[in-house]
């Protein structure tokens, strides 16, 4: 098995992971980790995608040195990498909004229990 299907097997088993901890734990802190783990896995396969195709960045070089070294070097795909960028600036801003909403919840309950905070178990509307 060559390294890149490894990586991506890998990266597969991470999303796997947190996807599970996303379903099975009941605790908002948790649930929130959980989905930090998926997040961090698709960045984890979007720079696995840039990187099939070369290691280099694709950076302008002097004149005189772009006609040899561009032809006898393979570059990483540019496109993956603004993706990448992105969706660790949206991710970052996610996971703070609900660390706020979190810590605004743990005033009503401090376990942070899903159970507590569903409609229909006694104290709705606990937060003011």
């Amino acid at each position: 098995m060559d390294a890149v299907r490894l990586l991506a097997l890998l990266i597969l088993v991470t999303v796997l992971v947190g996807f599970v901890g996303l379903l099975l734990r009941r605790n908002l802190f948790l649930k929130v980790m959980a989905m930090d783990v998926m997040g961090s896995a698709v960045v984890a396969l979007f720079v696995l995608v840039a990187a099939r195709t070369g290691l280099r960045s694709p950076i302008l070089l002097a004149p005189a040195a772009s006609e040899t070294a561009t032809a006898s070097v393979p570059l990483a795909d540019p496109i993956p990498q603004a993706v990448i960028l992105t969706a660790i600036v949206i991710g970052l801003s996610i996971q703070a909004l609900l660390l706020v909403v979190i810590t605004r919840l743990s005033r009503v309950d401090p376990s942070l229990d899903l159970g507590s905070f569903e409609m229909g178990s006694g104290e709705a509307g606990g937060l003011r």
